[in-house]
């Protein structure tokens, strides 16, 4: 049994015209989800921005463990997560396989907070792009500032948003690409040199203990959010070739490909250094201010000048990438949201290219609110912007996961035909419990994630729930209008 849409929007109507709020079927194979997926991890920016924090901070030499460790708790939360994409064809991911399982009111808390996860780690992602790229153009000796760089980018995004799914998958296979190849170039020239001055130990970075040295938990923190948006697989499912089979093959193969990657390139980093030797220089580069060198300085060393200029401009680009991935990602929740009536009728409206232009239009305008009082408040983009808004998006997004759990548990325990314990029973409980345990990691040490006070902390971690009771009293007070609405029509007499 598959449970579709409510609200089909069939492609072509019967008398051959375009249903104004469909999307373009078909347009979109596995590689081309893959590559929106890995564009939302943003490879490059993951690495750079994240290994210097996870080795100094977390478990040094064991980072790359904490990688795989997450991996696998997302294989195992894939696993329910695919069972319900082939029973639930909607656009909506999070959203509609909550709504499936507990009704219109929890689905629309779930939708809520899948936007407020890809809305902030945009707005996140904006303010390191902007920091990034007017360093970058500073050392030309053209400077401006970062956010006058990230509006005119919002710009971009909109109109590359507006287009059609499969000219954004194609941008984004070449951009992803060339990021990927740098730091694999690095990682492979690291492995055939058979390491650094301490050689290559598998044990010094993958044992037990090496994983649970330390500060596992701030390790543990950056793996997820080196995960973030591999849920991406199912959001396309209305333009995917074959969803059924695309969307579970997309999911599997994008869970295995990021972990192995921020892994084998993290372990490749810390045999460079030397296990013994990685978490000083990773601290050295963050008390420097300049983190990137952490990364960027073996790649110099091992390549030559041309490769630390060719990573600068890389690193904008991979940002851009996410950022385009994650624009994407929105406007189909929104899309979605309003085919279902939990939003007005007119954000399920696409474009002649068959792209949802109105909620495009919506979410450039919520990246703007975010991302602009920063600007006028002279916070910083990075220490203020980047970080706050990501450990915001990683705590929103590990509650959908478990929500989602919940959610693959009680609809299969109402549509058992056809359905194995393993995937609709035994994964998602084992899910549920350890997807709460990194939840419970990430919120204990949420103030070191954002690095800053306990009171901008508990600011930030207070909008989760909020953004939830939100949603879903939001949909309460549109259900109670539909059906008045309803109970009205009814006792109008036939023919008024």
């Amino acid at each position: 049994m598959s449970i579709s849409n409510p609200d089909p929007a069939l492609t072509v109507r019967d008398d051959g015209t375009v249903h104004p709020t469909a999307l373009r079927a078909g347009s979109v194979g596995v590689l081309g989800i893959l590559f929106f997926v890995l564009s939302a991890q943003a490879p490059l920016t993951g690495i750079v921005g994240a290994s210097p924090l996870a080795t100094a901070l977390g478990n040094g030499a064991g980072a790359p463990g904490a990688y795989l460790v997450v991996g696998l708790v997302i294989m195992v939360f894939s696993v329910g997560f695919v069972a319900m994409s082939r029973r639930i064809q909607a656009n909506g991911a999070f959203y509609a396989y909550v709504t499936a399982a507990f009704g219109d009111r929890v689905g629309a808390g779930a939708g809520w907070l899948a936007l407020l996860a890809y809305c902030t780690i945009q707005a996140a992602m904006y303010g390191l792009y902007g920091a990034a790229f007017s360093g970058l153009l500073a050392s030309v000796g053209l400077p401006l500032p970062w956010w006058l760089l990230s509006v005119a980018t919002m710009a971009l995004v909109q109109v590359l948003g507006s287009l059609n799914v499969e000219l954004g998958a194609r941008i984004l296979a070449v951009l992803v690409g060339l990021e990927i190849l740098i730091l694999l170039a690095f990682g492979i020239g690291v492995l055939l040199s058979g390491g650094g001055p301490e050689g290559i130990d598998v044990g010094a970075s993958f044992s037990p203990g090496a994983i649970a040295s330390g500060a596992p938990g701030v390790a543990i923190m950056f793996a997820v959010a080196s995960m973030f948006g591999f849920e991406s697989t199912a959001i396309y499912s209305a333009e995917a070739k074959d969803p059924s089979r695309t969307v579970a093959r997309a999911t599997y193969l994008a869970v295995v490909v990021i972990a192995a990657f921020f892994s084998f390139i993290s372990f490749m980093l810390v045999s460079y250094y030397g296990a013994s030797r990685v978490g000083t220089a990773a601290g050295a580069a963050l008390e420097s201010g300049d983190a990137t060198s952490f990364v960027l300085g073996p790649i110099v060393e091992m390549f030559g000048p041309w490769a630390g200029t060719a990573t600068g401009i890389l690193l904008v680009t991979s940002l851009f990438a996410g950022i385009v991935a994650f624009h994407n990602g929105v406007n189909r929740y929104l899309h979605s949201l309003a085919l279902r009536g939990s939003m007005p009728a007119a954000v399920s409206r696409t474009n002649k290219h068959m792209a949802p232009a109105v909620a495009g239009r919506i979410q450039t305008a919520a990246a703007l609110i975010l991302v602009v009082p920063f600007a006028i408040l002279g916070l910083d983009p990075v220490l203020a912007l980047f970080s706050w808004f990501s450990g915001l998006a990683v705590v929103a997004l590990l509650v959908l996961y478990v929500l989602t759990s919940l959610a693959v548990v009680a609809f299969f325990r109402r549509h058992r035909e056809g359905s194995r314990q393993w995937q609709t029973r035994i994964a998602p409980v084992l899910a549920l419990v350890l997807l709460a345990w990194v939840l419970y990691l990430v919120v204990n040490n949420f103030t070191a994630l954002i690095g800053g006070s306990m009171a901008t902390a508990i600011s930030l971690l207070v909008v989760v729930p909020l953004t939830f009771l939100v949603g879903l009293l939001t949909e309460s007070a549109v259900s109670a209008r539909r059906g008045k609405n309803r109970r009205k029509a009814d006792q109008e007499p036939i023919g008024q």
